[in-house]
Formats: structure tokens, C-alpha cells, sequence
């Protein structure tokens, strides 16, 4: 437990905060988690830090020390009623449920129910209450429920707004709901994300996070940050980063992962980008970072050459798709499908690995063209991990909006909006043919072939092909032994037979455990014979002396044949490039 004190003089009242992050629950209804998870919650980390420096500030007056505890779901078991008993112990306190995002509601309300039959006050905050907010003016029958059990809800960020909820909270006055839409705050300044090494150390890598900015200018009609966190890119300066880094790297934290939707748009991206090489060449950190952007980044001088020497290692790009139309339809106009290829040569030319987004279930698709698409791309694109998703109506998206005010079908379980689960219908699919194209487009990508073609492409250009290795194991095991998506997926899934939703039986001892260790002890046999297999290959690029010299089509130097792909010659294709010929047209004649 941290105390953090806030007065030298005898202590006379103590008030026990307690931060979670909460999981969701899998098909079976037990929680997802894991000994070691994959992705650091940066909710989490920015809460920490806010009540961190609420502590100091002596919020609650100086006779009030504070505890404050943080907890991952992901890779920490949480039992509500210890909980309660350590705010008891306390004398005062309560629970704050953050970063909630829509499919995670369920599960935190399952969280706060224990609580708030101890008498435990309960907030919760994040993405589902904030999305419905902004644009369902908090129509939910998730929010209904927490509201009737007397939770009190958050709506925005808590950048100088969480002294006033603990204030409340130790008044016995929390109001059942605080809304900060309309009323987003300035980042520069503001006390910094923070999560301690221990806590980090439960990620996989000790990876921890911070977001450089909030806010994105463009109008994807699947997004919920841009009507979360508004279309103004609000950031932090070059000068808190570098704290961050700083404060985080003290503790032993190495690994970073930059949370903003899209650091490309990032205002201040290239004075961070510049004190982090400092930081690097200079001063000599051993920091990497990952990052996400989008397919436009590339054409900003010195971006992508600056990442590199600042120590970015993975990018995460949101490529969507490869149908023009598609792209149209869902308002991602500023993905440009001729510029695919030289973005992803432009970060395999600077040793950068590739994540691609991929969504699946836009109104043209069927499991046929989705599959003849990822055969495109295995071809034709250079890309080195492709995620899938399915397109999801998301709470706090304009696509959600529309099919709300249409009466379309909506799922009605918020646990299922994870972005895997298919919760409406499709014009040309039904739903047990879209599930299918998402399960045979995991299998369709990662064969052992094309993980082979990765692994040579990216040791071609003498990028880290062990790096690459790991991260296709991880992502291929996920899904074919795991079963569930890469970002969800960690190391060793742990399961609890008490912690299964409610309304679900409660297996016998006799059937769970054994059960639960016979998967364990199967999976991790079936890990290691992945891992193995794949790493014979790579031991046989890596001692391979002509390895550099390797070449595909999807590596050959940018041509003017490049509209002659396989990719253009859809209807949809060749519709944008006329159109985008026109446009050059009518630019150069106005140039002349």
C-alpha cells in the first residue's frame, strides 16, 4: 500500500482511494485476465497521477493522508469485499472505476454492486459514460442501472476535476453525475500519467503509457474519441514528455507505448520527437516506444526518419481497408489507397515494425471479397502484422447514433462490443457468415508461408526479426490457441471459479480445476511447438547470407506501374483513381 502523507504533524483521518481498471468477461462468462497483459492501461496511469498530486495539494485538508491503490483487472485478480474492507479499515474512501470502456461496462457494474451493498461509494468513469453522453445525452440502460444502485457517474476528463469528486466523496455529497463534455481541459502542465514498476511489471515487457495528446481532426464515422475527446488536438509540451520519460525511466521503466489515436497529428510531434533522440543519443536512455498514426504520416518531412532515431519500434497504423468505397462510406477520406505501399516502405526503410488495423464488415463486404482482399495485401502491401476487427457500432459513435435513432438491431449486452463480436446486422452477410469471415481472415493472414515471407522481409532490411517472431507467435497463438484477439490476449490466462458473471452456474471444484489446469498445461505445450516451429524458420533466415538481397512484390522500389496492382482493379478502385486523376487535372491547370 502507498501512504502518501500530507501533513508532518499527526495523522487524524485517512482516506483509502482505489483505483480499477476493470476486464470483461470471455464467452464463458469468467473474466479475462492474465499473469502478465499485453497492453498498460493509460486511464489507469493518468488517474494515478492526478490523485497523486491531489495527495500533495492536501485536497481533503492536511490532516487527511492518503492511501491510493491501482489495479488492472487485466493482470490482477479483484475481490470487492477486501476491498471494502481496506476502506473500512481506513475510515473513509471509495472506489473509482476507470476508463471504462463499453465493453467493460458490465463487468464494473458487477464490481460496484458488492461495494455498494458495504456501503462503499462507487464513480465510474471512461469511455462508455463519456460516449453515451455526448451523444445519446446518457440514454442507457447500462447508465440506468448504475445509477439506480447509486453510482455516481463521470462524463469527460479529470484533469482538475477530481479534486471536486473526492471532495464530495469525503463530504458524504457525490453527485450522481458529473458532466465535463462541453468542457475538455488544457493537458500542458498537468500532472503527468504515472503507474508505479510494480504495477508495470504485470504488463508483458514492463511496458507502461502516456498520451502526448487527445483529440483527432478527422470524422471516422466507427470513432468515439473524436466525440470523447473532440476534434482539437489538445497536448502536453515537449517539456512534460520528457518528464514523463524521466520520472518513468527512473523507476527502471523502459518500454513506452504513446496512446494518442494519432501522435502524426500531434502538433508538438517533432520538438517530443527531438527531445527524445536527445534523450537517447546524448544522454544515452535506453527508451523504445510505440506508437500509432495514421497512413498519411509519411508525407510530414522528417516524420517517420525522426521516429526512428527517438527509438519507436512498433507503429501501429489504422489502414481499415483497401476498398475505396469503404473507406468513403465510414468518413476515413484521408486514407488514400495509392498511398498504402509507399507509407509502409517508409517505415521498412527506417527498420520500423508494422501493425495494421483491418476492419471487417463495411456494407460492401462479403467473406469472398474480405478474403480476396487479405490475399491482396499478403501480396501487395508490406505490412508485417495485420489486426482484424469487426466493424462495431460502438456507444459514443456517429454509426451508433444512426442506428440508434433508425431502431436498427443492436446487441443489447455491452460485454460483446469488444470490436471481435458481431452486435448488428449486415447488408450482404448474415451474422453467422460475417463471424465466420472474421475467424478465416485470422487464419487466412497468419499461414505459416506468409509468416515466413514477413519474417524475410523484415530481416531484408535488417530490421528485429526476433522481434517480429515473438509478435506473429503472440498474435497467431492468441487467436488459434487462446481464442481471443492479440491486444486481449497475455501470458497465461488465469481463471477463477467464483469470478464468473452473474447468472451463469458456478462450476463444481471437481469439474472447474481440472478442467482449467489440463488447458493450461495443453496450451502451454501448444505455445511452445508454435514458437518453435516458427523459430526454425527464422534461425534459417537469420543464418541465410543472401537474406538481404530477398525481394517480393510487395517490397519492389515504388514505380509509375503501381496502379496496374492487383489492388486497383476493382470497380471501387478504379472509380477513386479517375476521380483522383480529375482532381490532379483541375490542380495543375489552376497551377498554370
Amino acid at each position: 500500500m502507498k501512504l502518501y502523507s500530507t501533513s508532518s504533524g499527526s495523522r487524524q483521518r485517512r482516506f483509502c482511494l482505489v483505483l480499477v481498471k476493470p476486464s470483461h468477461y470471455d464467452d464463458d462468462g469468467y473474466v479475462l485476465q492474465w499473469l502478465r497483459s499485453p497492453i498498460p492501461s493509460n486511464s489507469l496511469a493518468s488517474l494515478y497521477g492526478l490523485a497523486k498530486d491531489c495527495a500533495e495539494r492536501a485536497v481533503l485538508g492536511r490532516d487527511v493522508a492518503f492511501d491510493i491503490q491501482a489495479f488492472d483487472e487485466t493482470n490482477t485478480r479483484i475481490r470487492p469485499h477486501r476491498i471494502a474492507r481496506m476502506i473500512k479499515r481506513a475510515g473513509d474512501g471509495m472506489v473509482m472505476l476507470v476508463g471504462v470502456q463499453s465493453n467493460q461496462f458490465p463487468r464494473a457494474l458487477d464490481i460496484a454492486l458488492p461495494l455498494r451493498e458495504r456501503g462503499i461509494r462507487v464513480c465510474i468513469g471512461g469511455f462508455h459514460v463519456s460516449g453515451t453522453t455526448s451523444m445519446l445525452n446518457g440514454v442507457d440502460r447500462d447508465l440506468d442501472r448504475a445509477k439506480g444502485m447509486g453510482i455516481s457517474l463521470f462524463a469527460g476528463e479529470a484533469e482538475g476535476r477530481l479534486e471536486e469528486v473526492l471532495r464530495d466523496a469525503a463530504a458524504g455529497t457525490l453527485k450522481p453525475l458529473y458532466n465535463y463534455m462541453d468542457d475538455l481541459p488544457n493537458l500542458e502542465g498537468t500532472p503527468i500519467p504515472l503507474i508505479t514498476a510494480e504495477r508495470a511489471q504485470r504488463t508483458a515487457g514492463g511496458v507502461t503509457s502516456f498520451d502526448a495528446g487527445r483529440g483527432c481532426p478527422y470524422q471516422c464515422s466507427f470513432c468515439t474519441i473524436i466525440n470523447v475527446q473532440g476534434r482539437i488536438s489538445r497536448r502536453r509540451s515537449p517539456a512534460d514528455i520528457e518528464k514523463i520519460v524521466r520520472i518513468n525511466y527512473a523507476q527502471g521503466l523502459h518500454s513506452f507505448f504513446i496512446t494518442d489515436d494519432n501522435f502524426a497529428r500531434n502538433k508538438d510531434w517533432e520538438p517530443i520527437l527531438d527531445r527524445l533522440i536527445h534523450l537517447r543519443q546524448v544522454e544515452k536512455l535506453n527508451i523504445g516506444f510505440i506508437i500509432q498514426v495514421d497512413t498519411l504520416c509519411h508525407k510530414l518531412p522528417n516524420f517517420v526518419e525522426k521516429c526512428a532515431k527517438a527509438g519507436v519500434r512498433r507503429v501501429f497504423i489504422g489502414l481499415e481497408n483497401i476498398n475505396p468505397d469503404n473507406l468513403a462510406g465510414a468518413k476515413k477520406r484521408q486514407n488514400k489507397i495509392t498511398e498504402y505501399r509507399k507509407m509502409l516502405l517508409a517505415w521498412k526503410s527506417v527498420r520500423i515494425i508494422t501493425y495494421a488495423g483491418y476492419i471487417l464488415g463495411f456494407p460492401n463486404d462479403t467473406v469472398e471479397s474480405i478474403l480476396r482482399d487479405i490475399d491482396i495485401i499478403k501480396r501487395e502491401l508490406p505490412v508485417d502484422l495485420l489486426e482484424f476487427f469487426c466493424l462495431t457500432p460502438l456507444p459514443g459513435s456517429e454509426d451508433h447514433l444512426k442506428l440508434f435513432r433508425t431502431g436498427a438491431p443492436l446487441d443489447n449486452d455491452m460485454n460483446r462490443y469488444d470490436a471481435i463480436h458481431v452486435c448488428t446486422t449486415h447488408p450482404r452477410m448474415s451474422r453467422q457468415e460475417w463471424e465466420r469471415a472474421y475467424k478465416l481472415a485470422w487464419q487466412r493472414y497468419y499461414t505459416i508461408d506468409h509468416m515466413e515471407t514477413v519474417l524475410r522481409r523484415v530481416a531484408s532490411v535488417g530490421a528485429n526479426a526476433s522481434n517480429a517472431l515473438f509478435l506473429m507467435t503472440w498474435f497467431k497463438g492468441s487467436n488459434d490457441l487462446e481464442g481471443v484477439h492479440p491486444l486481449e490476449g497475455g501470458l497465461l490466462r488465469r481463471k477463477f471459479r467464483r469470478d464468473r458473471r452473474p447468472g451463469q452456474p458456478l462450476e463444481p471444484m471437481w469439474k472447474f480445476y481440472p478442467r482449467y489446469y489440463s488447458e493450461v498445461v495443453i496450451k502451454l505445450v501448444r505455445w511452445a511447438a508454435l514458437y518453435l516451429r516458427l523459430r526454425r524458420i527464422y534461425l534459417r533466415i537469420k543464418h541465410d547470407p543472401r537474406r538481404f538481397e530477398y525481394t517480393d512484390l510487395a517490397m519492389t522500389p515504388i514505380s509509375e506501374e503501381e496502379t496496374s496492382r492487383e489492388m486497383f482493379r476493382t470497380e471501387a478502385a478504379q472509380d477513386y483513381l479517375d476521380r483522383a486523376r480529375r482532381l490532379n487535372e483541375v490542380r495543375y491547370s489552376t497551377m498554370v
